[in-house]
């Protein structure tokens, strides 16, 4: 079998418009011809995979081997293929999911019953299931090296399985510029706008923390964004014109902190260096993504020359080194089952009645012949004094249990949950009674050397390309700390009781059961201030659940922005649901909300 890429073909330096139409699977269904009908693209991509949803998927193809990859993609597909062929745009999503090569035929099904020309391909050799038998999944996350051997060969359309969310950028930019694998500061620069890109709306004033200074009609439906790449690598954050939204400095510094820990954000082709990174507004939504070089930055040229350093008008690129030497693959297994019951407390006496009724389930959860072998109790106090309705008045008391027997969290849970409906606290009552227990998933990520993984691009016409393994490489280690700004002034300067989030923007995320919260600043004059005060020990003042916790921070100086990477406060990740956001998705907003002594003149 073929070997290698195939050949570059004639360099290209005409910028490449590439859009996304999904950040997971359950994204706006229409966004598909949005895209493909308000403005000029190259490039249509689609992120529909994530950590939860290779377990779902992974459920799915239990149950029918044939399945296994997001069918939402193909409905799309039905709509939209036949303007995209009169466009000229071509389609990348990783909706293959479990099944990239189940969901090849089908495209090619749907394409002849429509009657439109359409080659297609998919990239395979993900799927690391017969490693780890004992997982639900098991997948490596592959490069953008096999979407690119597929587009080069000719593609119309290209699915795969697990493939880093940005390999669906740095693959399309690799095949239109002709770069070669070693092309680190270029490809990192696709790696940026691609994570950039990847979860569609949050690019573009979705779940962004200053949406408050925008009129709410403007965020009421955000556009999906668009990058336009360059061939140094560097580009252009934008949407179509007309479409609601704004792509300004904030929205995408929000989503390029999203998800990420270090400066070096590690993947397959390479590692981006984020602490190069640099953002200018570039006009009405236009955001410029190009880079600072630091000390060790690599040099590339466009098919690997090694030295050629080409400064455009648009400065350079961002700065980026070989890849690690393993590959992430990402396990999902079965935890076990789990159950929960929340206990609506209302009026006077929370506390005790809370105690009363923990007291008496884990009496009888204690005398059970098969008591869950973990016990969680968390008192939410949303009640409000001399509240106005019943809601406000009340607050939650949430029981979990998880064991590996369904029955010590279905009918023993139930059980005492139910024989207290008459003799337990006054106003005894639950939100819905429990149920039978439900199986949960845990995450885990291991790490295996490049040349264990066959990465296979099969072409529209069956080719089978083997992608050849990365051969330069580099351990990950974290960077020096960079030099902090001067602090500000502190002699008699007014300070104001206040949260944090008057000054700082935040958004969070999760990884496995880690969760990163990143939080940035908009002028010079507050960096000064907040990279001296939220320091590590002070996030864990202000965040208790983490007081036990790993809490790392890193410092990207060009973003005025800190990235705290939280380690554990996920347990064993979302389909564990190990605490009341088990995503950490409001983690950040939880961080804003918490008051500090801030300096009057920020304020």
């Amino acid at each position: 079998m073929p070997t290698g890429s195939l050949p570059t073909g004639p360099l290209r330096t005409d910028p490449l418009r590439i859009g996304n139409a999904s950040g997971f699977y359950g994204d706006r269904f229409d966004a598909m011809r949005e895209m493909l009908t308000g403005g000029p693209l190259d490039v249509l991509t689609g992120d529909y995979l994530a950590e939860l949803t290779m377990l779902i998927l992974g459920r799915d193809r239990l149950k029918d081997p044939k399945q296994g990859y997001a069918k939402t993609f193909l409905r799309q597909l039905e709509e939209c293929l036949g303007l995209a062929h009169e466009k000229g745009v071509r389609i990348v999503a990783n909706a293959g999911g479990l099944n990239p090569a189940g969901l090849a035929d089908a495209v090619r099904e749907l394409a002849d019953r429509l009657g439109i020309p359409a080659r297609v391909a998919h990239v395979e050799g993900d799927d690391l299931k017969r490693r780890y038998p004992k997982s639900v999944t098991a997948h490596a996350y592959l490069g953008g090296e096999g979407i690119a051997t597929c587009l080069r060969a000719g593609a119309d359309i290209v699915v795969t399985g697990r493939v880093t969310d940005a390999a669906l950028v740095t693959g399309p930019a690799a095949a239109h510029f002709g770069w070669a694998p070693d092309a680190y500061d270029r490809l990192a620069g696709a790696v940026v706008a691609g994570h950039v890109l990847e979860c569609g709306t949050q690019a573009t004033g979705g779940n962004y923390a200053f949406f408050a200074d925008h009129d709410p009609s403007v965020l009421r439906r955000p556009g999906f964004p668009l990058a336009e790449i360059h061939e140094d690598g560097s580009s252009v954050i934008t949407k179509h014109d007309g479409t609601g939204g704004v792509v300004d400095v904030g929205t995408v510094t929000a989503q390029l902190l999203y998800e990420t820990s270090g400066a070096r954000y590690a993947g397959p082709d390479v590692t981006a260096r984020l602490d190069s990174v640099r953002l200018t507004q570039d006009g009405p939504d236009r955001v410029r993504i190009d880079g600072v070089r630091g000390e060790g930055a690599s040099g590339d040229g466009a098919r690997g020359d090694g030295g050629a350093r080409e400064q455009s008008a648009r400065g350079e690129g961002v700065c980026g080194e070989a890849p690690p030497p393993t590959l992430k693959v990402g396990l999902n297994k079965l935890g076990g089952f789990r159950n929960e019951i929340v206990f609506v407390l209302t009026g006077l006496d929370i506390e005790k009645k809370a105690a009363l009724v923990r007291d008496q389930m884990e009496t009888a959860l204690t005398e059970a012949k098969s008591r869950p072998a973990q016990v969680s109790w968390e008192l939410a106090r949303t009640d409000h004094p001399d509240a106005p309705t019943e809601e406000t008045a009340s607050a939650l008391l949430r029981l979990v249990v998880r064991d590996a027997d369904q029955d010590a969290v279905g009918r023993t849970l139930s059980g005492a949950a139910v024989e207290l409906a008459l003799g337990s606290y006054p106003g005894f009552h639950v939100m819905a009674p429990p149920g039978k227990g439900s199986p949960y998933g845990v995450f885990e990520d291991v790490y295996v050397p490049h040349a264990d993984v066959d990465h296979v691009a099969v072409l529209h016409d069956g080719r089978r390309i083997h992608v050849i393994p990365a051969q330069d490489t580099r351990v990950l280690e974290p960077p020096p700390e960079p030099p902090l700004p001067e602090p500000l002034p502190s002699v008699d300067a007014p300070t104001r009781r206040a949260p944090l989030g008057l000054v700082a923007g935040a958004r969070s995320g999760d990884k496995g059961g880690n969760a990163n919260v990143g939080v940035w600043v908009r002028s010079d004059e507050a960096w000064r201030w907040i990279a001296h005060e939220l320091t590590a020990d002070r996030f864990q003042t202000l965040i208790p659940e983490s007081r036990h916790l790993s809490v790392v921070r890193h410092v990207l100086p060009n973003l005025r922005a800190l990235n705290f990477v939280v380690e554990g406060i996920l347990g064993d990740g979302v389909a564990a649901q190990h605490r009341f956001d088990p995503q950490a998705k409001s983690l950040g907003e939880w961080l804003r909300s918490r008051h500090l002594d801030i300096p009057e003149a920020l304020l």
